[in-house]
C-alpha cells in the first residue's frame, strides 16, 4: 500500500482530506463522500477529455462514464499509485475505446486521431495562428507521445503519474515524451521566422528548449 496521504491544509488553515482517506471513507459505506472526489478531479478530467475528443459533449460523456467507472472499480483500488494517476489512466483507457468505437475498430490507426493542444500564442504567420501550427505537429506525433506530452505539460504530471496513466515503465514514458518534445523542436525549428513572431510566441520557442533538455537530463 503506498504512503498514505496525511490531512491537508489549505491556505486558509483548514483542513482537507487527501484522495486515500477519501476512497477509505467510500469503501466503508459513505457513498456521498465520493462526490468530494468528483468536485476534486472534474476540472482535470475534463481538460484532459477535452484534449482526446475535441468536443465538449464528448468530453462530458467521457468524465461522467470515468467517475462510474472509478466508483464500480473503487474496491480494484489498490493505492500502489495515486487515485488522481488511477483515475485519469481510466479516463484515457475511455476516451480511446471511444474514439475506436467511432471511428470503427478494423478501420482506424489509434495514433492518427488528433489530440488537441491549447496554445496561448495568438499571433500570424502567413495567416496561420501559432495554436494551429503547433497542432498540426503534434496531431502528427504517436498517440503515446501526444498522450505523455500533454500530461507532462498541459497537466504537469510527474513521470512517475505519466508512468501510471499510460500503465507503461517509468523510462518508457520519459523517453515518450523527450522524443515529442524532440519532434516538436525539429519541426518548430525549420520555421525560419519562428523568433520574430511575437515575445509571446518566442517564449513558447525558449521553453520548447528548456523542456528538451529537461527531458534528456
Amino acid at each position: 500500500m503506498a504512503e498514505r496521504i496525511q490531512i491537508l491544509k489549505n491556505d486558509l488553515g483548514f483542513e482537507i482530506e487527501g484522495d486515500l482517506e477519501i476512497v477509505d471513507r467510500v469503501r466503508g459505506g459513505n457513498r456521498s463522500a465520493y462526490s468530494i472526489l468528483v468536485r476534486r478531479h472534474q476540472k482535470g478530467l475534463m481538460r484532459l477529455a477535452m484534449r482526446f475528443m475535441k468536443d465538449s459533449d464528448a468530453a462530458e460523456d467521457i468524465v461522467q462514464e470515468s467517475f462510474i467507472k472509478a466508483f464500480e472499480r473503487l474496491n480494484s483500488f489498490e493505492g500502489r499509485a495515486s487515485f488522481k494517476s488511477w483515475l485519469f489512466q481510466i479516463a484515457v483507457n475511455t476516451a480511446k475505446n471511444r474514439l475506436r468505437d467511432r471511428h470503427g475498430r478494423g478501420n482506424m490507426n489509434i495514433d492518427d486521431v488528433p489530440l488537441a493542444v491549447d496554445a496561448r500564442a495568438e499571433s500570424t504567420l502567413v495567416h496561420c495562428s501559432v495554436a494551429e501550427i503547433i497542432q498540426k505537429y503534434v496531431d502528427d506525433l504517436p498517440l503515446k507521445q501526444k498522450t505523455a506530452l500533454v500530461l507532462r505539460i498541459y497537466e504537469d504530471l510527474s513521470f512517475k503519474e505519466i508512468a501510471e496513466i499510460m500503465d507503461c515503465p517509468y523510462d518508457t514514458a520519459k523517453a515518450n515524451y523527450r522524443h515529442a518534445l524532440m519532434k516538436l523542436k525539429d519541426e518548430l525549428s525549420n520555421q525560419p521566422d519562428l523568433r520574430h513572431w511575437t515575445e509571446e510566441s518566442g517564449g513558447f520557442f525558449m521553453e520548447m528548449h528548456r523542456k528538451v533538455a529537461e527531458a534528456e537530463s
